[in-house]
Order: C-alpha cells, then sequence, then structure tokens
C-alpha cells in the first residue's frame, strides 16, 4: 500500500507540474480572435479558488461539522490578527511569482522554463542558511555549483535560436529570463519564509493556505487595478477566458495544495525523479505539440546536468553502521 502511494504521489506530482507548465505556455501563444486572457485576473481567479479548496478541507478536517468550521475560522484567523497579518509578506510576494511565471511563460519555451526555473533550489538553499540557520553538506554545495553550470548551458545561444528570432525576439527572451530568475528569488524568500511560520505556530497548512488566499486575493486586485485596470473596465474581468484558460486557473489553484497534501508520501529522490521526468516530458511536448522549441547538444547537457544537481541535493548518505560482534 505505501509503495502504491509512493508511485501515485510520483505521477501526481509529474502531472501538475508538467501540465501547469504547458498548458500556461499554449494558453499564452495561442492566436485566438478577440482580446487574451489577462493574466493578473487568472492569479487572482486561482488565489479564490485555493481557498474555496481550504476551507472545504478544513470543513472535512473538522468532522464535516459547519459549527466546528466556524469556530476553527474564528478562532484561528479572526482572533490571531497578528498571526494572520505574518502572511502578508510571503503572500505578497507569490502574487508577484504567479505573475511572474506567466510574463515567462510568454517570453520563453516550456522546456529552457522548466530547467531555468530549477534554479528556485539554489535560493532557497541559500535564504535556508541565512534565515533558518540550515548546514548544507558537501554533496548539497556540489549540486548547488553543477545546477548553475547546467542552467548556464541552457540558456546559452545557439544558432537555431538566431533562427527563431523573428518570432521571438531576443528582447522578449531577456524578459522571460528576467521574470524566470526573479520568480527563483521570490520563490526561494517566501518559501523559506513560510516554512519558518509553519514552525513558529500550531496551524495547520490548510489555515495558513487561507491566510495567504485572502492576502494574494488583495495583492492580485491591486495589480489588477494598476496594470490592467483599463482593459478591466473596457471588456471585462474575464475577457478572454475559455476552457484552457479554466484549465490553467485550476492547475494553478490546486497545484501547490496537490502537493501538499502527496508530499508525505515522496521522500527526495522521488521528487528528483518527478522533476526529471517532468522536464522531460515538457522538452518532448514542446519539440512535438508545441513545435516552439528545437532542443541542441548544449541544452541537453544543461538539462541532464540540472536533473543531475536535482539527485544530488537530494542525497542523504547514510553512514556505515557498526559490525555487530559475535
Amino acid at each position: 500500500m505505501a509503495a502504491n502511494l509512493k508511485y501515485l504521489s510520483l505521477g501526481i506530482l509529474v502531472f501538475q507540474t508538467t501540465s501547469l507548465v504547458l498548458t500556461m505556455r499554449y494558453s499564452r501563444t495561442l492566436k485566438e480572435e478577440g482580446p487574451r486572457y489577462l493574466s493578473s485576473t487568472a492569479v487572482v481567479v486561482a488565489e479564490l479558488l485555493k481557498i474555496m479548496a481550504c476551507i472545504i478541507l478544513v470543513y472535512k478536517d473538522s468532522k464535516c461539522s459547519v459549527r466546528t468550521l466556524n469556530r476553527v475560522l474564528h478562532d484561528e484567523i479572526l482572533n490571531k490578527p497578528m498571526e494572520t497579518l505574518k502572511l502578508a509578506i510571503p503572500s505578497g510576494i507569490y502574487t508577484l511569482q504567479n505573475n511572474l511565471l506567466y510574463v515567462a511563460l510568454s517570453n520563453l519555451d516550456a522546456a529552457t522554463y522548466q530547467v531555468t526555473y530549477q534554479l528556485k533550489i539554489l535560493t532557497t538553499a541559500l535564504f535556508s542558511v541565512s534565515m533558518l540557520g540550515k548546514k548544507l553538506g558537501v554533496y548539497q554545495w556540489l549540486s548547488l555549483v553543477i545546477l548553475m553550470t547546467g542552467v548556464a548551458f541552457v540558456q546559452w545561444p545557439s544558432d537555431s535560436q538566431e533562427l527563431d528570432s523573428k518570432e521571438l525576439s531576443a528582447g522578449s527572451q531577456f524578459v522571460g529570463l528576467m521574470a524566470v530568475l526573479t520568480a527563483c528569488f521570490s520563490s526561494g524568500f517566501a518559501g523559506v519564509y513560510f516554512e519558518k511560520i509553519l514552525k513558529e505556530t500550531k496551524q495547520s497548512v490548510w489555515i495558513r493556505n487561507i491566510q495567504l488566499g485572502f492576502f494574494g486575493s488583495i495583492f492580485g486586485l491591486m495589480g489588477v487595478y494598476v496594470y490592467d485596470g483599463e482593459m478591466v473596465s473596457k471588456n471585462g474581468f474575464f475577457q478572454g477566458y475559455n476552457q484552457l484558460t479554466w484549465i490553467v486557473v485550476v492547475l494553478q489553484a490546486l497545484g501547490g495544495l496537490v502537493i501538499a497534501a502527496v508530499i508525505k508520501y515522496a521522500d527526495n529522490i522521488l521528487k528528483g525523479f518527478a522533476t526529471s521526468l517532468s522536464i522531460i516530458l515538457s522538452t518532448l511536448i514542446s519539440y512535438f505539440w508545441l513545435q516552439d522549441f528545437v532542443p541542441t547538444s548544449v541544452f541537453f547537457l544543461g538539462a541532464i546536468l540540472v536533473i543531475a544537481a536535482t539527485f544530488l541535493y537530494g542525497y542523504d548518505p547514510k553512514p556505515a553502521g557498526n559490525p555487530i560482534k559475535a
């Protein structure tokens, strides 16, 4: 049973990470009549769906009692305003990160994005050392060096990129790269900050995600007003939404919750497998289906280094046991 759950969690992790990236990329490059959906509104809708999903999970934990649910939400959120306000910082950063991912996938192919986004391992490690006092082993430091080398190879300019310059300018490539790098730093900081808050309090992950979603919705609406207010007043909040858009929104909303739910069954090696399979699938689908990516030998070398670094970072060498004396 435990083995089945591990493989099920592997499948879910691979499906979530791969499908979100590919559908988001496809939705941002699909040529359709009329206005394209606004990524800022998609971020807000995803936050609202996440709140709804978390409330359902808290309701389930409350033995499906509405009275108990109301008491838990009142006691854990309304009666602890300072604890709730602590989530405003990571929530704002996560909202920025979610918007940046749309920018990145509007300017980079899914395969390049997937590999480059693994730099979040580096930023998370550095913030863990500085904020949580975590100590990294030799293998982990080595994996970070390999990771940076692999990402550098992936971003190395190639002849195919020059040939594609008619469709994708160097400027948009740069915008996409800067969006991914900023998202990596924001992901690392917000993730470690959130981990620190979880360790300092005894509130459930679902309650914390409701608090994150609440502030995320507010920050997201502010972003809609500042950047897309004119477009919303002209064509409406849900302009350009179609079935594909809703799939992207649902995947983004539920993705983190699914990972949180299955992560207890997945060890570091399994997470490494999931990342590796996701990169391979994104590369294959980008080449054969989306047809917006031509892999080169340099890209493959970089991708292999990134996959190796992912495994190495999660490697935990076990000390040899003392021999039993007869």
